[in-house]
């Protein structure tokens, strides 16, 4: 008989609920949030046992770790559902999903996957990230009393003392915290890039992908470590969702009658932008690629674009460069080769 456990994991406690396959609560504990304490407990569940989990902080470290002592594990997106709440009602209805098989949205993991390369993706996107908000902090102060030209001197060290005195004095001290606050991050940033670059040096599908228009070695890295493997997705209409460009449609009443039991679809069916269920940083990769390749009217990707202009939205022709740009992605990871421009259909 198969055990079903769910696990609500938290930074000091998790709690532990198994089922057994009709869906009688077998056991229930509440412990310290340990590895040792963890797989100790689950050893004791008879096997096969199956654990499912939500996909949170901890997620990665508990896959990882629990993943020898269970027959299947299964990482699920967090739902919002009304009603009463608990750690404990959490863990019975993740257990019970995993019996009825009912599991929406699963969350692919794998830990020891490019785990060297993945770090130094999430460092130097937190590091850049933090960059451009410190600008954003300086440009909206300066903005804040008139002076929005100021901003770029205050980014500049060489440039950021002649420029503070040109504000009011009250909003001296925190434009030279800011300013600090800069330099040190932008330090920081650059040697996160060094250190991205050198892992992927390491990683030759980084290498290979940095070769399609518009992506280079950062955003190649990026999709990689994201990603991890091509062989998640089947077609290109599922890598479409996965990176948010993925067109939503609605429709209702889509069937007319013309009499004598003949059926029609009727034309009702609306686009309601891109699908929400996506992940944001390769969403973005995506959209700063097809940015560029716009700026590149000699590519055939570019002609692509003119000629996409002509007959629709300018950002509905980025949109359509970008899904163009996945796919083409994706099989070259799939099948291992160089990117041609060549192979674009005129």
């Amino acid at each position: 008989m198969t055990r079903y456990i769910g696990l609500d994991a938290h930074s000091e406690s998790c709690t532990i609920a198994v089922l057994s396959e009709s869906g009688k609560r077998l056991r229930h504990e509440r412990i310290q949030t340990s590895a040792e304490r963890l797989k100790s407990l689950i050893k004791e569940v008879p096997r096969p046992r199956h654990l499912c989990m939500e996909d949170g902080t901890l997620s990665e470290w508990l896959f990882e770790e629990l993943s020898p002592v269970v027959d299947k594990l299964v990482v699920v997106m967090p739902d919002r559902n009304p009603g009463n709440k608990s750690d404990l009602i959490d863990a019975c209805k993740l257990a019970d999903d995993l019996r009825r098989d009912a599991i929406r949205r699963p969350v692919y993991k794998a830990p020891g996957c490019f785990r060297a390369l993945r770090e130094a993706a999430r460092t130097h996107y937190v590091l850049q990230r933090d960059k451009v908000r410190t600008k954003s902090r300086l440009h909206a102060l300066c903005r804040g009393c008139g002076r929005g030209d100021l901003a770029k001197a205050l980014y500049a060290p060489n440039a950021r003392a002649e420029a503070l005195q040109q504000l009011p004095e009250h909003l001296r001290p925190r434009a030279a915290l800011f300013g600090r606050e800069l330099d040190a991050l932008v330090e920081c940033a650059a040697e996160a890039e060094r250190s991205l670059h050198e892992e992927s040096g390491r990683v030759p599908i980084v290498r290979r992908l940095a070769t399609a228009p518009g992506i280079g070695i950062v955003r190649a890295a990026y999709i990689v470590a994201i990603v991890m493997t091509p062989h998640r997705f089947r077609t290109a209409r599922q890598f479409w969702s996965y990176g948010g460009l993925a067109v939503v449609t609605r429709s209702s009443s889509d069937w007319v009658s013309e009499g004598s039991g003949k059926w029609r679809r009727s034309k009702t069916l609306q686009t309601r932008g891109l699908n929400h269920n996506r992940h944001p940083l390769l969403k973005n990769v995506f959209k700063g690629a097809a940015l560029q390749i716009t700026l590149m009217p000699d590519h055939p990707l570019g002609q692509a674009y003119q000629r996409l202009l002509t007959t629709t939205k300018p950002n509905l022709a980025r949109l359509t460069i970008a899904r163009r740009l996945a796919a083409t992605v994706l099989s070259m990871w799939k099948n291992g080769v160089d990117y041609e421009p060549s192979r674009h259909s005129m």
